[in-house]
């Protein structure tokens, strides 16, 4: 049996993974958690095999929360399910140590097609994503590949960017200041080789981020 960590700000939702879980006696849900201070608790308490948990949660530090937590608990696994675009973050929350990534769009039967994937020992994409991996990547200088060498803050950055977020407001949404995004900005038309804003767009659309 594997003892599961369910993390979310939304009660609705933890709610609903759960009752996907009871009805198979494979799982054991050992905790519940709101935001990332109550989730490492819990993790320190409850020793949990799987933890199922979104990015977008209070006290959150977004992707950089999956490297922490496999640094201090390497054996557990971990599952992200998230409504952001799998394009944008599967990649880089699979590098981070994910096992797992799923969007909250999917059915219940690819929702449970996944857990029953990763408790098995395997990774789990979506077919859409690794399809799409598979046909950008001939190239170690396409798009991917660049994409890839990008940090998890480095892509929060791009996809804000990629929806038309002033500095300001992308200061605000990573609580962070302006001059660190501007430093971010500029880092980033270095490593995917462009000269200006309106190329960092272009480079998202071609990732389909926006």
């Amino acid at each position: 049996m594997k003892n599961v960590l369910i993390a979310d700000a939304h009660p609705i939702v933890i709610k609903g993974l759960a009752s996907i879980l009871k009805k198979d006696e494979a799982y054991k849900i050992v905790a519940k958690s709101n935001d990332e201070n109550e989730l490492k608790n819990h993790i320190s308490l409850k020793s949990p095999d799987i933890i199922i948990m979104d990015i977008d949660m209070p006290n959150s530090s977004g992707l950089s929360i999956i490297k922490t937590l496999k640094q201090n608990n390497p054996e557990v696994r971990i599952i992200i399910f998230s409504h952001q675009p799998e394009e944008l973050y599967a990649l880089s929350a699979i590098r981070f140590g994910a096992s797992g990534y799923i969007n909250k769009s999917k059915s219940l039967k690819k929702i449970k097609t996944a857990i029953d994937q990763v408790a098995r020992g395997g990774i789990y994409l979506s077919k859409f994503i690794s399809e799409k991996i598979s046909s950008k990547s001939s190239s170690k200088t396409g798009v991917v590949s660049k994409y890839r060498a990008l940090s998890s803050r480095e892509i929060e950055v791009l996809n804000f960017i990629s929806k038309g977020l002033k500095n300001k407001d992308i200061a605000e949404m990573l609580k962070i200041n302006e001059k660190t995004v501007s430093t971010y900005k500029t880092r980033l038309q270095k490593k995917l080789n462009v000269d200006s804003v309106a190329g960092l767009i272009k480079q998202s659309k071609m990732l389909e981020l926006s």
